[in-house]
């Protein structure tokens, strides 16, 4: 799985991450649709779908329907899950404004071993519902207060 991702760049993953996401609804999906959803020129999404197409990601044929191909939906759905991992986390930690943004930031440049520990932590989290409200005490503006002027 690290060797096909590799050879990917990180707007092949958005794309192919995208096109898993509405897959997951509808099980397909159309140029137009994809571009409007990337927010990119129809054209645009022609070209990486053909190039997608040629790594083997998915079957596209010219103004037709875009499946996933099974190695497509394997790394779709690893993409997929990476993206819900780095979100929940941010979110655990407090980053609910833009965390779909800081995602897509930290996404494309997480080591595989960074990502299991984050998602170590949030199963953690989940199991150990008071360590989050400890946190959320723990960087409160009074808690950060205290601990800079430790004599007040």
């Amino acid at each position: 799985m690290e060797q096909e991702k590799r050879v990917l760049t990180s707007s092949m993953e958005d794309y192919l991450e995208m096109i898993y996401r509405n897959s997951l609804e509808a099980g397909s999906m159309r140029i137009n649709t994809l571009s409007e959803l990337l927010n990119v020129r129809p054209s645009s999404t022609t070209k990486m779908v053909q190039k997608l197409t040629k790594a083997g990601m998915v079957d596209y044929q010219k103004y037709g329907i875009i499946f996933l191909t099974e190695k497509g939906k394997s790394i779709g759905e690893f993409l997929y899950n990476r993206h819900n991992i780095i979100e929940a986390f941010l979110e655990c930690i407090g980053i609910s404004e833009n965390a779909f943004v800081e995602t897509e930031l930290i996404e494309h440049n997480i080591s595989p071993r960074t990502l299991q520990n984050i998602n170590l932590f949030n199963h953690f989290i989940k199991e150990n519902p008071d360590f989050k409200e400890r946190f959320e005490k723990f960087k409160s503006p009074e808690a950060i207060h205290d601990r800079a002027n430790p004599d007040l």
